[in-house]
């Protein structure tokens, strides 16, 4: 999409070629680039599982006069009206009973279809209290709608989720992170299904009632958080179902963890990142998988950390991240793993002498699977059939790649792309590896 829009701001007619179900998500990551109307020719059905004649035959009856047809028209509009008068921020955009406001919110795809607290101008200004910001500042533009995230529709997000007004901070500072182009939030879309999750570091979180320990994502202020990013990217940066937000089989809640610093036997993941181990922040992560950690047992430490590294290596090799090593080649662009390790197995690893590059480097050289294995998942994983000497022509991957099939290769771009956040049940001995290929993590301050 991005190549037709930049032509066309060249003034020159472009057509971007999508699949059934793809041309309102090309039209949204126009509209994010500023082409309002991009060109689009849809191919009928799913070409990845249609025989070479179907696809021939769809191409030149159907694919060929959609191309001519959008060349040689004028650009069209996308069919929004625009709104006639504008409404004030701080407007009341509907007034009723609960259960009226919120069949109201579901009709203009703003809920996350479960019940919302309504955002009353009182609850919303309890919010605001909490940040020095003025409530109409534009704190970030946001893909794919490209519309201001302000104060005050931050808060009114927060409030529909069920958050406290203290949390406001985390939130403002959680936009900013997801703004920035390291993110790369304009490209969430895929029907990978792309999750969004939070990170947060810091002494305040105690005060805050962000839980880092036992059953961290379902206690404390956790869920609201986490329900809250989903309703912002849903509302401010406007994905939504079926429309530009494609996941296949569709999206749990969004979640938050907090890292444990004080069960941490190594630094924790925002000093790893130039903050001090006194600030407050927030990183903004992805991740497409959400799996059941297995446990990791040892008759004594050196035991348990030798199973956890190992476990480690063959989580990676399990994760969708092997189709997507051609995406971006051996560099790891928009690439991020994430480990969460408990404390009793960090304790065990670090009295091993494992520090965190440690692991990551013994990840990074250990998560491998035969060549026949990792060239099957590039071929039929992934939009393009790739095969290992084309990728090494391209520069996608390194010539060491080119061995015999039965041969093990590397599943990992670089050791770089590892994250570990200690946090989980203190007195278990258990481990999760979330994969979230399109984005990188992007850290940004918390400013109560």
């Amino acid at each position: 999409m991005r190549p037709a829009a930049a032509a066309e701001k060249l003034g020159i007619p472009s057509v971007v070629v999508t699949t059934t179900g793809f041309t309102a998500i090309a039209k949204a990551a126009g509209k994010a680039q500023g082409i309002t109307g991009l060109r689009v020719a849809e191919y009928p059905g799913a070409v990845g599982v249609h025989n070479e004649a179907l696809v021939e035959k769809n191409v030149e009856t159907v694919l060929i006069d959609r191309i001519i047809s959008e060349l040689t028209a004028p650009r069209r509009a996308d069919g929004e009206e625009p709104s006639s008068t504008e409404r004030r921020p701080d407007a009341i955009v509907f007034e009723g009973s609960f259960d009226e406001i919120n069949e109201h919110f579901r009709e203009q795809l703003w809920s996350d279809e479960l019940p919302v607290v309504p955002p009353t101008p009182a609850r919303v200004e309890a919010f605001l209290k909490h940040t020095k910001r003025a409530p109409d500042e534009h704190i970030a533009i946001l893909p794919q709608a490209n519309l201001a995230a302000t104060p005050r529709n931050i808060a009114a997000n927060a409030v529909m989720a069920g958050c406290k007004p203290e949390l406001m901070p985390v939130l403002i500072a959680a936009v900013e992170a997801l703004a920035d182009n390291r993110y790369n939030l304009n490209n969430i879309g895929s029907t990978w299904g792309v999750l969004p999750f939070l990170l947060v570091n810091g002494p305040a979180m105690r005060r805050l009632g962000i839980e880092c320990g036992a059953q961290l994502v379902n206690k404390g202020a956790n869920p609201s958080l986490g329900r809250a990013l989903g309703l912002i990217i849903k509302n401010i940066a406007g994905y939504k179902y079926s429309r530009n937000y494609m996941g296949t089989f569709g999206y749990p809640l969004n979640f938050v963890i907090a890292e444990n610093e004080a069960e941490n036997p190594w630094e924790p993941f925002h000093v790893e990142h130039g903050f001090n181990r006194n600030d407050n922040t927030v990183t903004a992560c992805g991740t497409v998988t959400w799996g059941w950690a297995p446990a990791i047992y040892g008759i004594e430490e050196k035991n348990a950390a030798q199973a956890a590294l190992e476990f480690l290596a063959l989580e990676v090799t399990k994760k969708p991240c092997l189709a997507r090593l051609v995406e971006r080649g051996p560099n790891g662009f928009q690439n991020m793993i994430t480990f969460m390790i408990a404390p009793p197995v960090a304790r065990a690893l670090a009295a091993a002498g494992f520090t965190k590059q440690k692991i990551r480097d013994y990840v990074y050289e250990h998560a491998r699977v035969q060549r026949r294995e990792l060239e099957f998942l590039i071929q039929y994983g992934h939009s393009e059939a790739f095969r290992f000497p084309d990728m090494v022509e391209r520069g996608l991957i390194p010539k060491d790649y080119l061995v015999n099939e039965t041969e093990l290769v590397r599943v990992l771009p670089s050791a770089d792309v590892i994250n570990i956040v200690v946090c989980g049940d203190p007195d278990r001995n258990r481990l999760m590896v979330l994969w979230g290929g399109y984005v990188k993590p992007v850290t940004k301050k918390i400013e109560l």
